[in-house]
């Protein structure tokens, strides 16, 4: 990555362990600004789109910056694991749009409805239609729970159905069913989507937490855990899997890998899942039903990107043709086709990506490129497909993970933070400082 441009994550990740002093963090030192009347629209208010556009005010003069989002309310997703879990409350990730918004960028209050690439346009639902020089796609993704037959976000909280994903409110009754589940004990079924997807360390945390407050209450010895997955392997970082794999093991937690949720019968408390199997003699696959009853469900749906995007023929051709994602670079972010579009955060087709340690990375390197395009030359930062999940096992203990697109391990602490240990110190960047560090990303200032 381009040192000069960007700070080092260990830089980054050291203020973070000084906690709420990140807050204050002032921006690094910037270049002179670029006079311009580019007009830059970016599609989403969150993390990523309001991040980026925090930074362009500083570097561009006279830039006609628009972001569109229907949404009033913006998100600390990275909270949403902590509230399901019963330790911290629901408004603890919820604050305002405009909070975030700086000075000088005209927020359009509505949906983003069609893209024409051609044309170099946007439409709203609400019939307003931008004209643009420069576009980012950073809408975020979407929560297909149609696709899970017999579930409906009504259920959560009730009859021993959890759903942390969906917002503060569903994570909070995700809490209230994983709850009675901690003091009553039973069956747990933990599961994810056989789709990319958002934070994929979130189910496992889950998992690891549930857990561990349930050998502490009421359930003590009387409960079991299950963990349903479609992928081979646990994480998608061989030594990571590895590592999960023995502490679920030492916690009883079964795993149970190939396996695809279908469907659930609310009802009659059990999931239905697809087993894959490979023949060995053959190599083809054999697929059986697999049904699993539980007392606690939880259930994470496939995840995709918004319609506007899937429409929009920005999405790759040959690869997460289910799912829609952005085709881009996945060094620099931009558009392969329409080099005047970048993708951003959750959208964004790359390997690896979908947090937002991840986002914060992005933003930096889609800033130079744009920047650079407007003064009609190459941009120089790449995005090496740094993420870091910080993987909650117990309530108090965490592991730092870090890895890039070739499942590197990239510890921004090494010889002082072990990435595969279970540390205070790591659950302290998660539980106190990872709040304060997103909020100055927030702020273009970290």
């Amino acid at each position: 990555m381009e040192r000069g441009l960007i700070p080092t994550r260990r830089g980054f990740l050291g203020l973070a362990v000084a906690g709420a002093s990140l807050a204050a963090l002032g921006s690094p030192a910037r270049a002179a600004k670029v006079a311009t009347k580019a007009k830059i629209v970016v599609i989403g208010a969150g993390a990523a789109g309001t991040a980026l556009v925090n930074r362009l005010v500083e570097r561009l003069d006279g830039a006609e910056i628009t972001i569109i989002d229907g949404r009033k309310e913006h998100l600390y997703q990275p909270g949403l694991s902590l509230v399901a879990a019963g330790l911290k409350p629901a408004n603890y990730t919820v604050s305002q749009t405009t909070d975030w918004l700086p000075k000088g960028v005209t927020l359009l209050a509505e949906k983003a409805a069609a893209i024409d690439p051609v044309a170099k346009t946007v439409a709203t639902e609400g019939g307003t239609k931008l004209s643009y020089d420069f576009l980012i796609v950073a809408p975020g993704l979407v929560l297909d729970y149609d696709a899970v037959p017999g579930f409906s976000l009504d259920m959560v909280g009730t009859n021993g159905i959890g759903a942390l994903y969906s917002g503060p409110e569903y994570a909070a009754k995700t809490w209230a069913a994983a709850q009675k589940f901690t003091e009553e004990g039973g069956v747990a079924v933990m599961t994810r989507p056989a789709t990319e997807m958002k934070c994929a360390g979130a189910p496992l945390k889950h998992a690891f937490l549930v857990e561990d407050i349930a050998s502490r209450g009421g359930a003590a010895g009387k409960y079991e855990i299950h963990y349903a997955a479609p992928q081979g392997a646990l994480f998608g970082v061989p030594i990571v899997a590895e590592k999960v794999r023995m502490l679920f093991g030492q916690r009883g937690i079964k795993t149970h890998m190939s396996h695809k949720m279908v469907s659930m019968e609310p009802g009659k408390k059990v999931a239905t899942f697809e087993k894959t199997e490979i023949d060995a003699t053959t190599k083809a696959e054999i697929k059986t039903t697999v049904e699993m009853p539980y007392d606690y469900l939880h259930v994470i749906p496939p995840q995709r990107a918004p319609e506007v995007i899937r429409q929009s023929g920005l999405s790759w051709a040959d690869k997460w043709t289910d799912q829609g994602w952005v085709e881009c670079d996945q060094k620099t972010m931009r558009h392969l086709r329409y080099p005047e579009i970048f993708a951003l955060g959750d959208v964004a087709g790359v390997p690896k990506g979908k947090t937002a340690a991840s986002v914060k990375w992005q933003v930096p390197v889609v800033e130079d490129h744009l920047i650079a395009a407007i003064e009609g030359r190459e941009g120089t930062a790449t995005y090496d497909g740094y993420t870091s999940c910080p993987l909650i096992t117990r309530v108090g203990s965490a592991m730092l993970i870090e890895f890039d697109y070739n499942n590197n391990l990239v510890p921004s602490f090494p010889g002082m933070i072990a990435p595969l240990e279970e540390l205070w110190i790591s659950w302290l960047m998660k539980e106190v400082a990872l709040k304060a560090t997103y909020n100055a990303m927030l702020r273009g200032k970290a």
